[in-house]
């Protein structure tokens, strides 16, 4: 974050801003701002003329470091919303300095990705990407994705042409259906960008398959990997098995969401087997909330959390599938007790400590089935068929057609925009 006197900030003011005589009327502060810093245009909704002159300005602020345009478009009419956007984003490309772009809660979907799409292919500055809540589907997540492949080459380039430029380092692109059609792609991007250190891909309806490749053959790769958070995604066996096998890659790993996930009850065990070995040992906060976890995963965490995870702080475990009572989770709400307040210093953040609230367990039943059905036995051969088949199916996949012809002109506008 910048110091306060180089932000320039519009946030939560609820503007409706629709053209440049009306951003005129708050835009002079920026004007005059030769070292800014951070930008925060969100909370307000732009028209394609007050983007316009954004731009323009914007363009000029060669110190820039931080552009926060999260939900800007509320209420704006799909046709607007792309020549608004590329209007941003082509002025922003050359900013030598700009390494965070937060595009939160704007409404891109898959008739809008054109002008960020060319963006995230060319913006070589770029360290951190927020893309949460854009509705954008599996093809348009596809696209995203590959424009993150392409971006690790310009980086490539610019790199072999003596240019100092960061790794991307954070990439956060929650609740937007990325889907297993997408998951390939994906992949392929973490797997170029091995230096992420922050990834966040809550609520995308991605499933076993997908979750087994984002995992064995992408972020695999990123072994300086810090905060990794999938919940609410579906894992079952096949993807805690999966997760089992690449978690202790991650030496570096401090958080861990894994929560609403059905990891099930054998996923729970080979999750705390891993943890146990000792190769996650800065791992302080692990979220496994809802997971069908039964008194054997808690003992086996409890375990794990005593001889393999020295740091762990907070471990969340509501919505399973054991007694309040049970010996185990008393143990390891002692130990973590115990380690705040040996660690915990004067001033404690109790949400950062200790077991969550277990105000929802489930008890299992006498008669309940604790077996859980293996995967079918499927080569890997099979596995990238049906993963392909779904990549294909995410791009056939019928939408809405723009009227505006001018979508694809301002795209490859805003490609042919060198840095």
């Amino acid at each position: 974050m910048a110091a306060s006197g180089k932000v320039f900030s519009l946030e939560g003011r609820v503007l409706k801003i629709d053209t440049a005589q009306d951003l005129e009327a708050h835009i002079g502060p920026l004007r005059a701002m030769d070292d800014v810093e951070e930008v925060r245009i969100l909370g307000n909704t732009l028209g394609v003329e007050a983007c316009k002159l954004l731009g323009e300005v914007l363009a000029t602020k060669k110190s820039l470091k931080i552009a926060n345009l999260a939900d800007i478009f509320t209420g704006r009419l799909l046709n607007e919303i792309p020549e608004a956007l590329s209007s941003l984003l082509t002025s922003i490309l050359n900013l030598p300095n700009l390494r965070t772009i937060n595009l939160n809660d704007n409404a891109f979907g898959l008739n809008t990705q054109a002008p960020l799409v060319a963006f995230l292919s060319s913006h070589v500055p770029l360290q951190h990407l927020y893309l949460n809540n854009n509705g954008l589907g599996p093809h348009a997540g596809i696209l995203i994705a590959d424009a993150l492949s392409n971006l690790h080459a310009k980086k490539e380039e610019a790199r072999k042409a003596g240019q100092d430029v960061p790794h991307l380092e954070t990439v956060i692109c929650g609740r937007n259906r990325l889907e297993n059609g997408s998951m390939l792609a994906w992949a392929k991007a973490f797997s170029l960008h091995s230096k992420v250190k922050e990834v966040k891909m809550v609520q995308n309806g991605i499933r076993q398959e997908g979750i087994e490749q984002l995992l064995t053959a992408g972020l695999n790769h990123a072994t300086e990997l810090k905060v990794l958070d999938l919940q609410d995604n579906t894992f079952t066996i096949k993807g805690a098995r999966a997760l089992a096998k690449v978690v202790p890659l991650w030496a570096d790993i401090q958080e861990l969401g894994i929560g609403d996930s059905l990891l099930g009850a054998k996923g729970g065990l080979l999750l705390a087997d891993a943890l146990s070995k000792g190769q996650n040992r800065k791992l302080e906060t692990l979220r496994l909330q809802y997971n069908d976890i039964t008194s054997a995963g808690v003992k086996g965490f409890a375990s794990a959390a005593k001889d393999g995870l020295p740091a762990l702080k907070r471990i969340e475990l509501n919505g399973n599938k054991f007694s309040e009572e049970d010996e185990s989770i008393l143990s390891l709400q002692e130990l973590l007790d115990d380690r705040k307040e040996k660690q915990g210093g004067d001033i404690v953040d109790e949400d950062a400590w200790g077991v969550d609230s277990l105000s929802d367990l489930e008890e299992l039943d006498s008669d309940e089935e604790e077996e859980e059905e293996e995967e079918e036995d499927v080569s890997p051969e099979e596995k990238a068929e049906k993963l392909i088949k779904e990549a294909e199916e995410a791009q056939e996949a019928p939408t809405v057609q723009l009227k505006d012809d001018e979508v694809d002109a301002l795209a490859k506008k805003l490609e042919q925009t060198g840095i």
